[in-house]
């Protein structure tokens, strides 16, 4: 027969249990309370962008940007140089823009409108602008010329092209053919350089403060496209990746999702033409009514100084801007900043802990995310190293998966059933995410092969379909998720997968190297690729074969050591910072193709030689094997 507890004592052990809970759930699951909460962030911020995207009409990021322009109309927006611009300043001035393009340009709604500016005030007008005339916007790299820029045009189909005389040669290059295609090309300054190709700000200026008539916005909703941003690729044509309004919304409130605030100051760098400078910098800005303060360009030396002169809060980083700062001399004032959060991707361990230690404590909220992807992860944790969390609440609405990925052959590994197969813990694989009614993929503009070649179809399960990420990612045991590298950029050698990513960081630590690419080129009667680097010396060090040697032999395996170095005076890089490896892929290590110093690793002499002509000779008819 049980005994009954007295309802005191009982009331005393559920108290005692109710203690216990947290301490019991932190053993059992230490990032449970995390998770749930990130859970509740992102879940709020999922449903105020979708019931704001239901609304009848639809309420967009413009409307949400003017409900800040109709409440604190004086409160400054925008920060460029010495120029100041609210809230307020900014909705008329992108009034008058979209008054002088109904009128010089005779746009209607739906008809797209390539921009080609650099990183300037205009931008943020012009894209308001377009929005208040329910004209989607294809942001042009600036960095694209001939082929590429007409191309980029083609896809989004775009027959008006705004430029800044900045880009008057890439400009003169394809007008011509423009003027061929019946597509339209402003000048968004005060007089045009170029004949027959119109200055646009003049009629600017003397438009109406007024904004637009709403009937040019009637029938935008969640699922209009709002842009086209281009993928930043290192080969290829640019692939003009469809966002629509709900996604611009959503991408956009990543930053608040991050901890921005209303009163924060943020600082990027970053290109405008670019998802993470447009939306998540300057679109969270408008979404949450913060102060942007927009660079032209990076500049490692002016970085700080930047964020002390406008009182900056928040930073936008790439990996290789964050290195950049760390190469910098240490100053006595490296911590005299008001700087509290920084936002990005791409952010390696070892510059992360630099870093912090250097510039101080620092929140980093690194994320993992493609411009055309349907979905990507949040390190809210701040593990450092980690792109985000397989967080198992959320992953029950974003379904994902690692799955493993045959280098050599370059596709995903199948079962029996034909279906993929999910790695394990530790086992790096192919990110693919689930395509859902929730979280769509919505392809590119004018590329329906390369839409479909996005799509992995019976993953797992016959009939499913995922979004192919192209990176190569692996899990720990406790759900923390990392970059390892891109689909092609892994090479296989020797029989093994090379991750350049963890040859570069290794390179990286060798005390004379500043930057370094990492690759893989062909050899005569090898199978696979044969490891090569690119790299740029600090100002004022000589490259040491025995020192680099030493390094690799203690910290990577033999197939994984680079057999051969470039020495180049700069990396070549994309507008996002991103390494490009093509062009040097395809001039090998040949000596009288490259023009620039090589050397080759020289196991016997334990050490890194120069590469003379001869050695290539016996290298490329099997004589000296590698």
């Amino acid at each position: 027969m049980a005994m009954a507890v007295p309802l005191p004592a009982a009331a005393a052990l559920l108290a005692v249990l109710l203690a216990l809970l947290p301490l019991a759930a932190a053993r059992l699951a230490p990032f449970l309370w995390q998770d749930l909460a990130f859970f509740g962030t992102m879940a709020r911020a999922s449903l105020r962008c979708r019931r704001r995207a239901a609304a009848k009409p639809a309420t967009t990021l413009l409307d949400v940007f003017r409900q800040h322009a109709r409440r604190r109309p004086r409160h400054p927006l925008l920060l460029f140089q010495d120029q100041v611009l609210t809230f307020e300043d900014v909705e008329r001035r992108s009034n008058r823009a979209a008054w002088a393009l109904l009128r010089r340009a005779g746009l209607r709604r739906g008809r797209t409108v390539a921009v080609f500016l650099p990183n300037e005030p205009a931008y943020l007008w012009t894209w308001l602008a377009l929005a208040k005339l329910g004209c989607p916007m294809a942001c042009l790299n600036c960095n694209v010329r001939g082929r590429a820029l007409r191309h980029a045009l083609e896809a989004a189909e775009a027959t008006v092209m705004l430029a800044s005389p900045e880009l008057r040669e890439a400009v003169e290059e394809v007008l011509p053919e423009l003027r061929r295609a019946g597509t339209a090309v402003f000048y968004l300054s005060a007089a045009s350089p170029t004949a027959g190709v119109e200055a646009l700000l003049p009629h600017i200026e003397s438009a109406p403060e007024e904004p637009p008539p709403a009937g040019h916005r009637a029938g935008v909703s969640a699922d209009s496209k709002a842009m086209f941003i281009y993928t930043s690729g290192t080969t290829g044509l640019p692939k003009a990746a469809v966002i629509t309004e709900l996604k611009m919304m959503m991408v956009a409130s990543l930053a608040r999702i991050c901890g921005l605030r209303p009163d924060d100051v943020v600082y990027t760098s970053l290109p405008l033409y670019h998802s993470a400078g447009l939306l998540v910098g300057l679109g969270g800005c408008l979404d949450v009514g913060a102060t942007c303060v927009l660079r032209s360009k990076f500049s490692a030396s002016q970085f700080w100084p930047d964020c002390r002169r406008y009182n900056v809060s928040v930073i936008q980083y790439v990996g290789e801007l964050m290195r950049y700062l760390c190469n910098t001399p240490e100053r006595p004032d490296d911590r005299e900043h008001g700087v509290r959060l920084a936002l990005g991707n791409g952010l390696r361990a070892e510059v992360w802990r630099e870093f912090l230690r250097r510039f101080g404590p620092v929140a980093i909220r690194e994320f993992y995310g493609a411009t055309e992807g349907n979905a990507g992860f949040i390190n809210y944790t701040g593990k450092v190293g980690a792109v985000g969390r397989a967080n198992p609440f959320i992953k029950l609405f974003a379904p994902f998966e690692l799955i493993r990925y045959n280098v050599e052959r370059d596709e995903p590994e199948r079962d029996h059933r034909g279906l993929c197969i999910p790695t394990k813990p530790g086992e790096t694989g192919l990110l693919v995410m689930k395509i859902t009614k929730s979280a769509p993929f919505h392809g590119y503009a004018g590329d329906a092969q390369k839409t479909q070649k996005k799509i992995l179809r019976d993953v797992l399960a016959k009939g499913d379909a995922f979004f192919n990420s192209g990176d190569l990612l692996v899990m720990d045991t406790e759900g923390f998720v990392y970059f390892q590298d891109r689909v092609g950029d892994t090479f296989r050698w020797k029989g093994e997968n090379v991750a350049t990513t963890e040859v570069e960081a290794t390179l990286a630590s060798v005390s004379f190297i500043q930057e370094v690419n990492v690759y893989g080129v062909a050899v005569p009667g090898c199978e696979g690729r044969c490891g090569m680097a690119a790299v740029r010396l600090k100002d004022g060090a000589a490259f040491d074969g025995d020192e680099l040697f030493a390094v690799t032999q203690d910290a990577l395996p033999n197939y994984a050591a680079p057999r051969f170095v470039r020495i180049q005076d700069a990396l070549q890089v994309t507008g996002t910072f991103k390494q490009c490896k093509t062009h040097l892929v395809q001039e090998g290590f040949d000596p009288a193709v490259v023009g620039e110093r090589l050397f080759l690793r020289d196991a016997a002499r334990r050490s890194y030689v120069p590469l003379s002509r001869a050695a290539f000779r016996d290298i490329q008819q099997g004589r000296l094997p590698l």
